[in-house]
């Protein structure tokens, strides 16, 4: 996946935009700045977007080529953000430290998903935000009739409903659905598609 990765992200183009993704535009204006981590974050279009607004930004990926784009993004948009290179289970983040993980579009492999999502629990704060917007199992009937739109093409890859309950099943949903949308992000997600929006409150009593 690494050298997959940044094969993608070696254009000189950013191949999803410099743009933030929209849900995550609109889901950061009920909240105030805080600390935001970006796992999977790619080009940085969504970490150096949050940093303009504020937010004290944490991002990895395991893509070099990636976090070379990002930081050169956070230079053009003039805003600081902490990138690293490294597979998440491999990063120590301090426990109840973020205010919101962010993730857009972050994809894992079914085998580590829950011991990733355990994680994400510990070092999210009591009373923290969950920000999600990744591609839904329906969207592989999308992917037949647009291979523009992206997204992976193993199942397993992709999220269920029930699923998201079941990482946080201490978590208060104010948000959680499955929607169609028009992607127009960079030329990877172009068109219709079928994507899973959540916003999750950690509960205080955690």
């Amino acid at each position: 996946m690494k050298e997959f990765w940044n094969e993608r992200y070696s254009d000189s183009v950013y191949v999803y935009g410099k743009q933030p993704n929209t849900f995550l535009k609109e889901s950061l204006k009920i909240f105030s700045p805080g600390k935001i981590l970006f796992p999977a974050e790619g080009e940085g279009r969504n970490a150096v977007y949050s940093a303009k607004q504020g937010w004290d930004v944490s991002a990895f990926d395991i893509s070099e080529e990636g976090r070379k784009k990002a930081i050169n993004l956070a230079k053009e948009q003039q805003v600081k953000i902490t990138y690293e290179i490294k597979d998440f289970l491999e990063i120590s983040y301090p426990t109840s430290y973020f205010d919101v993980i962010a993730l857009i579009y972050a994809h894992f492999p079914d085998e580590i998903r829950s011991e990733y999502f355990r994680k994400f629990d510990k070092i999210l704060k009591p009373d923290g935000v969950i920000i999600f917007e990744a591609f839904s199992e329906s969207h592989l009937e999308y992917q037949k009739l647009n291979p523009s739109v992206g997204g992976p093409k193993d199942r397993k890859m992709l999220y269920g409903l029930q699923e998201l309950k079941d990482y946080f099943p201490n978590y208060h949903f104010k948000q959680l659905e499955e929607q169609e949308v028009s992607l127009n992000e960079g030329k990877f997600h172009i068109g219709r598609g079928s994507v899973i929006r959540c916003i999750a409150h950690k509960s205080r009593a955690m």
